[in-house]
C-alpha cells in the first residue's frame, strides 16, 4: 500500500512530486497535476472544484445536461424572445442594454467560457428555415404585392434569396433547395448566444447580413490558416479528437483566440453591425457570439475560384468519413455538360476541374482493369437517393463510377476504396459508371472550346473587318458576330464597338442605294458613287451587288446555259428559284428575257409535279401502291430534283417494307399481341398509301378491342376504377392484408405486384402473377396465426369503412379481410333469397345469405364459370393475343381445379352425411298453411324443434313472445344437436314463402348452434377452399355449398345477423 500512497503524490504529466505548492488535486478522480505541466499551463490555481483533462473529456463524452447546446422548449414570438433577452442583458449587467460598451460583454463572454465553476444559460433562435418563417428581404412569392422598391430589392444580387441562384453561382446548377445553403436561415440572438469554431459545409462561401439589433462579434482564421488551426485544437484537446474525429464540424467547439493566436495562428475579429455584411471565404474558420437581441439571416454561394477548394473539401470529408451535402463530381458535369449556359470565367474554371476530375477518373479506371475488373454497366446515379449512391468507407457520394458486387448487392464503394468492397472473386465485381471516358473527353472538350470562345469570336470579327476588297464579308455574317456576342454576354469592348459601327455604315449605304436604284436609268457617276461608296465599307453590301448587275449579265447567261446543259450539276427547285431571282435583279435584255422564259417553263412543270406529289403526301385521299408508283415513274423524266417526289419514293419503300414486316408477324409460330398489331396500324396509317392489308387489320385490332370490352363489361362493376388486368392480379383487400399479416408480404413487395409493358407481352409473367397468388395466400393464412383470417380484434379501429370515418351503428365486418364498414356505404347481404329463388326455410339460420364481402375485396362482378368460357371461345376466334385472355385462361384453369377439389370435399361421406342432416332439418319445418298447419300442431312438439340459446328455451319456460306473434316455439332439454325437431308455427307469416326479412329479428336470440359436427381436419380443409373461393373472381355454387356448411357447423352470429335484419328493414323502410 505504502508505493501506491507515495504514487499518488505525484503528477501525472511528468511524473515527480516536487514543488507541492504547485500541484493541483483533481476534484474527480484524486489525480495530482502540476500548473505548469497543463496545456495551456495555468498561471495560478483555480478557485473552486476543478477537473483534471481526463475528467474534463470523459464528461464530454455523456449526453448534455447542464451545458452545451439543447433544444429550447419554449416557444416564442420575436417580440417575446426580444423582451426575454433585453431583461436578461439589463439584469446581467445592471445597466440599460444599449449603454452595455461591447468590450465589456466581449470579456465578461470568454471570462465565462473559460471559468469551469460558473453556468450561465442563454438561447439562440438559430438556423430558422426561412422558407418556414419567411425572410427578412422581400420575395416575389406572390404572397404581397410589393412597392418598386421592395421588387428591386427582391430582384437585387444582394438579396440572400437571389445571390445563391445567381448565373456567377454554381449553386444555380443544383436543382434541390438545400437549406441553409441555396435557401437562407435565420439567426435570432441574444447576448451571449454564440455559434461556435467552423466552416462551411463543402468549404464554401457564406455571406451575413445582421438586418436589425445589436453588433455580432465575429472572430475569423484564413483558409491557409485552417490545418494550424486544427492542429492547436487537436493538440490542446486530444480526449475529444480521439473520441470524434470530426468534432469541429459539430459546431460545439469554442476556444479563445488568444490561446490560438499563442500557437501561431492568426485571427482577426470585427463588429458586425446592422445593416452590414459579413462574407466568409473557402475554409475559413470563424466563430462568435451576439452582443444582444439581433435578427440576422445567413446564406452560402460559391463562385469560379471555389471548386478547387471544393473538390479539396471532398477528399478532406473522404478521409474523415463525413457525409456529403451534395456530389462535386455531379455538380461539375452538369456544368459542362451545358457549357454554352456558362459565362467565360465559370467555363474556364469549370474546364480546369473537370481536366483534374477526367485524369483522375483515368487513372482509377485503369486500376480497375490492371485487377482484372472488366464488366460495367452504366448507372444514372442522379436519379438515385444520396443513401444508395454512397460509399460505405468513407461514405463519400459516388456519381462518376463506383465498384459493386454481383453477390453483395447492397454496398458499393467508390474507386478510392476498391480493396474494401467485399472477399469475393474478381469475376463478381463490375463498374457501375455514369459516362464513358470518350464521353468526359467530349465534354471536356466543349468546355475548352467555350472558355475559349472569346478569343475565337475576337479572332472573327478582326478578320472580317480587316479584309481587303474581294474577300469581304457579308452583312450577314457581321449580323451573326453580334448576335454570338449578345448570346455569349461578351463583354462591352473596343472591338465590339467597331463591329457595332460598320454594321450602322453598311445599314445607312444600303438604304441610300436602294433609293436611288428605284428611280429610271440611275447616271452613271452615281452609280459609280455608290460602287466606290459600297468598296469602302468593311463588308461586301448586298446592293452593291445590284449595281454590279449589268457587268453580270454575260457572267448570268453563262451559268444559266451550264445549269441546264448536259454537263451541268443536279438541278434543283432552290438553283431555278436561285436563277430566276438573280435574273430578276440584272438589267433587262432579250437575252436574259429569253432564258428567263426557258426558267419559268421548266420551273413550273416542276413546281406542279412537286405540287401534285404534295397532295399525294397531305393523306386527304389515299392512293394505291401502283398509282403511287406511276406517278413517280413520270416524276423521273424531268430534269430536276423534286424533293416531294423523293419523299414519295420513300413512302413507297416504307409501305412495302410495312407489308413485309406484316407478313412476317402473321406468318408467325405464334398470334401476333395486341401491341404490335396496333403499331403496325399506327405505322400504317401515317402511310400515305392506300393498303387492303391495313383495313383487314385495322378489323382484328378492332375485334380484338370489342373482345377485350366484352370481357371488361363482364367482369368489372359499373364505375369501377380498376381495369380488367388489375381485377385479376389478386391483389384486393383481402389478399394484400393476409400476406402483410402472415409475414409473406412486406410494404416494399406491394409496389411490384403490376406488370410492366414488356412483361405483358409475355405469357409466362401473366400465367406467374395470375397463376400464382391465390396460393401463396392460402399458404401464408395456413402456416400463420389463424387469428389473421378467421378472427381478428372484435373491436373497430378509430376509423373504418371506405369513408374512413370513426365507427357507429349499423356496423358490419367483411367475411374475408376483417375489415368494418357502415351499413350506408356500402351494400350488405340481403339475408334471404330473393323471390325468384327456391323458398328458404327462415329458420334454418345457416342458409340465410349472411355473408358479407366488402367492395374491396369483391372488386369484380364475378360471373359465372359458363360466361368465363364462352368469352375464352370467342377470343380462340381472333388471330390476337391479348394479355387478358391469358389471364383469364388462368383463371379458369384455378376455378376448374378449385371446382374438382371442392366436389371432392363435398362429395366425403363426412360432408355428405352433414348435407342430409341439413336437409333432413330443412323438410321438418312445416310448409303450408291451414290444413297442414294444423296437422303439424296436433302432432305435437316431438316431430320438430328449433335450435335455440340456453337463454331462451328449456323445459318448464313459456312461450316465446315475438312481434309478428310466433308463439309455443319451445326447446326440449339439449342432449344432442342431431336430434332436434322444429315445434309448429302458428299465427305467423308462413315460412315456406319469403316473409319480410323483419320479422326474423324475434328468432335470432333464440337461434343456437352448430346444429352439424365437423372433424377438425374437414373443418380445415373447407375453411382453406372457402378462403381461395373467396379469392376467385368467380360464381361457383360450390362456395355457397361450403359457405353453408361451415355455417352449420359453427354458432350463430347473432350479432352479424341482427345488424343484417336492420339495415334490410332499414332499406325496406326507405322504400
Amino acid at each position: 500500500a505504502f508505493p501506491r500512497k507515495v504514487d499518488s503524490f505525484v503528477c501525472r504529466m511528468c511524473g515527480r512530486g516536487d514543488e507541492d505548492e504547485k500541484l493541483l488535486l483533481c476534484d474527480g478522480c484524486d489525480d495530482n497535476y502540476h500548473t505548469f505541466c497543463l496545456l495551456p499551463p495555468l498561471t495560478e490555481a483555480p478557485k473552486g472544484n476543478w477537473r483534471c483533462p481526463k475528467c474534463v473529456a470523459e464528461e464530454c463524452k455523456r449526453p448534455a445536461e447542464a451545458f452545451g447546446f439543447e433544444q429550447a422548449t419554449r416557444e416564442y414570438t420575436l417580440q417575446s424572445f426580444g423582451e426575454m433577452a433585453d431583461t436578461f442583458k439589463a439584469d446581467y449587467f445592471n445597466m440599460p442594454v444599449h449603454m452595455v460598451p461591447t468590450e465589456l460583454v466581449e470579456r465578461e463572454f470568454w471570462r465565462l467560457v473559460s471559468s469551469i465553476e460558473e453556468d450561465v444559460t442563454v438561447e439562440y433562435g438559430a438556423d430558422i428555415h426561412s422558407k418556414d418563417f419567411g425572410s427578412g428581404f422581400p420575395m416575389n412569392n406572390g404572397m404581397k404585392n410589393l412597392s418598386q422598391e421592395e421588387a428591386d430589392y427582391a430582384r437585387s444580387g444582394w438579396n440572400l434569396n437571389v445571390m445563391p441562384v445567381l448565373e456567377q453561382s454554381l449553386l444555380c446548377h443544383i436543382n434541390a433547395d438545400i437549406s441553409g445553403m441555396k435557401v437562407p436561415w435565420l439567426y435570432v440572438g441574444m447576448v451571449f448566444s454564440a455559434f461556435c469554431w467552423h466552416i462551411e459545409d463543402h468549404w464554401s462561401y457564406s455571406i451575413n447580413y445582421l438586418h436589425w439589433g445589436e453588433p455580432k462579434t465575429w472572430y475569423g482564421v484564413p483558409s491557409v490558416a485552417a490545418e494550424r488551426l486544427e492542429e492547436v485544437m487537436k493538440k490542446l484537446t486530444p480526449e475529444l479528437f480521439e473520441f470524434q474525429p470530426d468534432l469541429l464540424h459539430q459546431l460545439v467547439t469554442i476556444m479563445n483566440p488568444n490561446i490560438l493566436m499563442a500557437h501561431g495562428v492568426p485571427v482577426v475579429r470585427t463588429n458586425q453591425c446592422a445593416g452590414e455584411f459579413v462574407i466568409t471565404f473557402p475554409r475559413a474558420y470563424h466563430s462568435g457570439f451576439n452582443q444582444g437581441y439581433n435578427f440576422a439571416e445567413a446564406v452560402n454561394f460559391c463562385t469560379a475560384d471555389w471548386l478547387p477548394a471544393g473538390r479539396s473539401c471532398i477528399e478532406h470529408y473522404r478521409r474523415l468519413r463525413r457525409y456529403c451535402v451534395f456530389s462535386h463530381e455531379e455538380l461539375t458535369c452538369k456544368m459542362a455538360a451545358c457549357p454554352e449556359k456558362l459565362d467565360l470565367n465559370l467555363a474556364a474554371a469549370t474546364h480546369r476541374e473537370m481536366f483534374s476530375i477526367v485524369q483522375e477518373e483515368r487513372e482509377l479506371r485503369k486500376g480497375l482493369l490492371e485487377r482484372g475488373i472488366t464488366e460495367a454497366e452504366r448507372e444514372a446515379f442522379e436519379l438515385l437517393p444520396d443513401d444508395e449512391r454512397q460509399c460505405d468507407n468513407c461514405k463519400t457520394t459516388c456519381f462518376l463510377s463506383a465498384l459493386a458486387c454481383s453477390n453483395c448487392t447492397e454496398r458499393l464503394v467508390c474507386l478510392y476504396h476498391t480493396q474494401d468492397l467485399c472477399n469475393c472473386p474478381t469475376d463478381k465485381l463490375y463498374l457501375r459508371y455514369r459516362y464513358t471516358l470518350d464521353e468526359l473527353l467530349a465534354m471536356l472538350h466543349r468546355l475548352k472550346v467555350r472558355a475559349e470562345s472569346f478569343d475565337s469570336w475576337a479572332n472573327r470579327v478582326k478578320e472580317a473587318l480587316e479584309q481587303e476588297e474581294g474577300n469581304k464579308t457579308g452583312v450577314t455574317d457581321l449580323e451573326v458576330l453580334k448576335a454570338e456576342a449578345a448570346e455569349k454576354k461578351f463583354p462591352d469592348n473596343e472591338l465590339l464597338q467597331r463591329l457595332n459601327t460598320a454594321l450602322t455604315d453598311t445599314q445607312h449605304c444600303q438604304h441610300t442605294s436602294t433609293e436611288d436604284w428605284r428611280r429610271d436609268a440611275p447616271p452613271p457617276e452615281q452609280l459609280q458613287a455608290l460602287l466606290e461608296q459600297g468598296a469602302g465599307l468593311p463588308v461586301d453590301a448586298p446592293e452593291c451587288e445590284l449595281l454590279k448587275g449589268m457587268q453580270e449579265q454575260s457572267r448570268w447567261l453563262g451559268e444559266v446555259r451550264r445549269t441546264l446543259g448536259p454537263e451541268g450539276s443536279e438541278v434543283t427547285l432552290v438553283v431555278l428559284r436561285n436563277l430566276m431571282e438573280a435574273g430578276c435583279i440584272v438589267p433587262q435584255s432579250v437575252s436574259v428575257e429569253t432564258a428567263m422564259a426557258e426558267l419559268q417553263e421548266l420551273l413550273t412543270i416542276a413546281e406542279r409535279w412537286e405540287e401534285k406529289a404534295q397532295i399525294c403526301l397531305e393523306q386527304r385521299q389515299k392512293h394505291p401502291l401502283s398509282t403511287l408508283e406511276a406517278i413517280v415513274n413520270e416524276a423521273q423524266l424531268i430534269p430536276v430534283k423534286l424533293p416531294n417526289i423523293l419523299s414519295l419514293r420513300g413512302c413507297l419503300s416504307r409501305a412495302r417494307a410495312w407489308v413485309t414486316d406484316l407478313e412476317e408477324i402473321q406468318n408467325g409460330e405464334h398470334y401476333p399481341c395486341l401491341d404490335d398489331l396496333e403499331g403496325l396500324v399506327a405505322i400504317g396509317r401515317d402511310l400515305p398509301v392506300r393498303m387492303e392489308e391495313l383495313r383487314q387489320l385495322e378489323l382484328q385490332v378492332a375485334s380484338a378491342h370489342s373482345w377485350r370490352d366484352k370481357a371488361s363489361k363482364t367482369f368489372l362493376k359499373k364505375s369501377s376504377q380498376h381495369s380488367l388486368l388489375q381485377v385479376r392480379q389478386a391483389r384486393g383487400g383481402a389478399c394484400v392484408r393476409l400476406l402483410k399479416e402472415t409475414g409473406c408480404l412486406d410494404d416494399t413487395d406491394t409496389n411490384t405486384l403490376g406488370l410492366s409493358a414488356q412483361d405483358l407481352r409475355d405469357p409466362g409473367a401473366i400465367v406467374s402473377l395470375h397463376g400464382v397468388w391465390p396460393s401463396q395466400v392460402l399458404v401464408c393464412s395456413g402456416n400463420g396465426d389463424s387469428n389473421h383470417t378467421t378472427t381478428g380484434s372484435s373491436t373497430p379501429p378509430q376509423s373504418v369503412c371506405v369513408c374512413g370515418r370513426a365507427p357507429r351503428p349499423p356496423l358490419l365486418r367483411c367475411h374475408l379481410c376483417k375489415d368494418w364498414f357502415h351499413g350506408g356505404c356500402v351494400p350488405f347481404p340481403s339475408l334471404l333469397l330473393p323471390s325468384s329463388a327456391p323458398p328458404t326455410n327462415p329458420l334454418c339460420w345457416w342458409d340465410w345469405d349472411s355473408r358479407f364481402l366488402c367492395p374491396r375485396c369483391q372488386r369484380s362482378r364475378r360471373p359465372r364459370l359458363e360466361t368465363i368460357l364462352a368469352l375464352l371461345v370467342a377470343l380462340q376466334r381472333l388471330p390476337v393475343r391479348l394479355p387478358e385472355g391469358e389471364a383469364l385462361q388462368c383463371l379458369t384453369e384455378r376455378a376448374i381445379t378449385w371446382q374438382g377439389r371442392a366436389k371432392e370435399a363435398l362429395d366425403t361421406p363426412e360432408i355428405q352425411g352433414a348435407l342430409e342432416r341439413l336437409q333432413e332439418l330443412k323438410q321438418n319445418q312445416p310448409h303450408r298453411e291451414g290444413e297442414e298447419e294444423e296437422e303439424d300442431g296436433k302432432k305435437g312438439n316431438s316431430e320438430s324443434v328449433i335450435v335455440l340459446s340456453d337463454s331462451e328455451g328449456g323445459e318448464g319456460e313459456g312461450p316465446l313472445q315475438c312481434n309478428r306473434s310466433v308463439a309455443n316455439i319451445v326447446t326440449p332439454p339439449v342432449h344432442d344437436v342431431t336430434q332436434y325437431t322444429f315445434p309448429p308455427v302458428s299465427d305467423c307469416t308462413p315460412l315456406n314463402l319469403h316473409p319480410g326479412v323483419g320479422s326474423l329479428l324475434p328468432l335470432v336470440p333464440s337461434l343456437k348452434g352448430p346444429v352439424i359436427d365437423l372433424s377438425l381436419t374437414t373443418r380445415t380443409q373447407l375453411e382453406e377452399l372457402q378462403l381461395e373461393g373467396d379469392l376467385l373472381e368467380v360464381s361457383l355454387d360450390q362456395t355457397s355449398t361450403i359457405h353453408r356448411v361451415l355455417q352449420a357447423a359453427s354458432e350463430p352470429q347473432r350479432h352479424t345477423l341482427q345488424t343484417l335484419i336492420l339495415v334490410s328493414d332499414q332499406e325496406t323502410f326507405t322504400l
